[in-house]
């Protein structure tokens, strides 16, 4: 089959990139701040800096973590019909934005701090929506204890969907043990949950090299759980990681590697997922900068080396077309998203955020929905066979003959060729205002008529006695 792929690096430049990442690994090292995790890196073979928390990898270790990791598995959804088979065998999944402490109110347009509300909305507009293939917790609300941001946000969002759902908070071992709990209610108990993972889970580095305790130790927790990992890099350039293209993909890639080797030494065949997003740093604020050029080629370049590791592939961003937005973003957010998504992902993130992550906004999820559902079809394969390439056809016709009514033409007709919905492309060629106050009336459309398979209601009450339960635990 033909995909559309682009390729930013040649053989030696990947060759390169992972030949220095082990050096790298095994020379500087990485710094872990838990001694639990210390230990388990040590005991397989990692040389350990108890005093100033340093792990080195040597790499056997790497290369016994890349033969353990599954190439395969599936992110299972509530309703099993909205289950992802990874890799994918045509164009990336899609999700949303995740874990915005703010929210466009679709209603009056404000641009304020989210709630539990507003989380269970969105997410059940994601539900609606059959271009987003899975739920991130998209929002990080204000209304929750912040100590119990990640189990709150897990359950609330998986309550308004049946498809899978990806969280993103990770505040300390007991609570992803809490958030596996939760999982495992709707699973069958926790055997059931490792055999259909619902959720999975999104651990970031602390870049460069560096592993919170925290965190680290939560990512532990969900490993032995059977609860896929998403381990996202996100060095910036000049800050946080060398502020060339070349370093921000070496150090970007060392994390990565290196969360792929604490997966597997605390659960040897963990489903791992490899993801980077990284950019130089805005030279205005110092902020990580989404609209930089290089962010997009650097996503390619980590596609790339993740396809080397015959390792699932998370690295496609999704840079949309802002609700009456103007053509500089249109065109930058274009070019950004080619590069992003056509490195053969398996995933691409980001619908229905704006500014810069930080916010999610209702009729932005729609218009990127929307987007992505004509986009994601340059990104299908194409088959290439003698049948489909049509000799005998040509034959038949011979020079300047017409193959309207050949018998080849009507046996290709209906599924060979890309049909875009004419309803919504109309929809996204309208006028920036005219776009809005449509999408203002389809999200409300939505959001009346669109029911999400309920949970029985015991097992609801217990999700919030679990989580009430850790909450006064730790109050302190």
């Amino acid at each position: 089959m033909a995909h559309l792929k682009t390729v930013l690096l040649s053989k030696s430049e990947e060759d390169l990139i992972h030949d220095k990442t082990i050096e790298c690994l095994q020379d500087v090292g990485i710094r872990v701040d838990s001694e639990s995790v210390l230990e388990l890196l040590e005991k397989e073979g990692a040389s350990v800096d108890y005093e100033n928390h340093l792990a080195k990898i040597p790499v056997k270790m790497v290369n016994q973590a890349l033969e353990t990791a599954p190439k395969e598995f599936t992110l299972c959804g509530r309703d099993p019909k909205h289950d992802l088979e990874i890799p994918t065998g045509s164009y990336p999944y899609a999700t949303t934005n995740g874990l915005s402490p703010f929210v466009n109110d679709y209603e009056t347009g404000e641009y304020r701090y989210s709630t539990r509300k507003d989380l269970a909305s969105f997410t059940r507009l994601g539900d609606a929506l059959d271009s987003v293939d899975f739920l991130w917790t998209s929002l990080s609300p204000s209304d929750v204890p912040p100590l119990s941001d990640g189990p709150h946000t897990l359950w609330e969002t998986m309550q308004n969907t049946t498809k899978h759902v990806q969280g993103v908070t990770l505040q300390s071992a007991e609570a992803a043990r809490i958030q596996i709990e939760l999982a495992a209610l709707l699973a069958g108990g926790k055997e059931e949950l490792k055999k259909r993972p619902i959720i999975s889970t999104v651990v970031c580095p602390i870049s460069p090299l560096s592993f919170e305790k925290r965190a680290i130790e939560s990512q532990v927790e969900f490993a032995r759980a059977g609860v896929p990992i998403v381990g996202l890099a996100m060095p910036s350039g000049g800050l946080s990681a060398p502020i060339t293209v070349a370093g921000m993909m070496l150090t970007a890639n060392a994390e990565n590697l290196a969360s792929l080797v604490i997966t597997q030494a605390a659960a040897p065949g963990a489903p791992y997922i490899f993801r980077a997003e990284s950019s130089p740093m805005n030279l205005v604020d110092g902020s990580f900068n989404y609209d930089a050029p290089e962010f997009g080629l650097i996503l390619c370049g980590m596609g790339q080396m993740t396809r080397r590791y015959n390792l699932p592939s998370f690295n496609g961003d999704f840079a949309g077309f802002r609700v009456a937005g103007d053509q500089r973003e249109t065109m930058f957010g274009s070019f950004i998203m080619y590069c992003a998504c056509s490195d053969q992902t398996d995933i691409v993130a980001g619908l229905g955020g704006i500014d810069s992550a930080n916010g999610v906004c209702f009729k932005q999820l729609l218009v990127d929905a929307y987007t992505w559902e004509c986009c994601r079809e340059y990104l299908k394969p194409v088959d290439i066979t003698e049948e489909k390439l049509g000799l005998d056809a040509l034959r038949d016709i011979g020079p300047r003959g017409n193959f309207l009514t050949h018998r080849h033409t009507r046996k290709y007709l209906r599924g060979e060729l890309i049909r875009l919905d004419g309803d919504k492309c109309e929809f996204l060629a309208m006028e920036k205002e005219e776009q809005a106050e449509k999408a203002g009336e389809l999200v409300k459309k939505i959001l009346k008529e669109h029911q999400v398979t309920p949970l029985d209601e015991s097992i609801v009450r217990r999700g919030y006695e679990i989580i009430e339960a850790y909450e006064q635990k730790y109050a302190e």
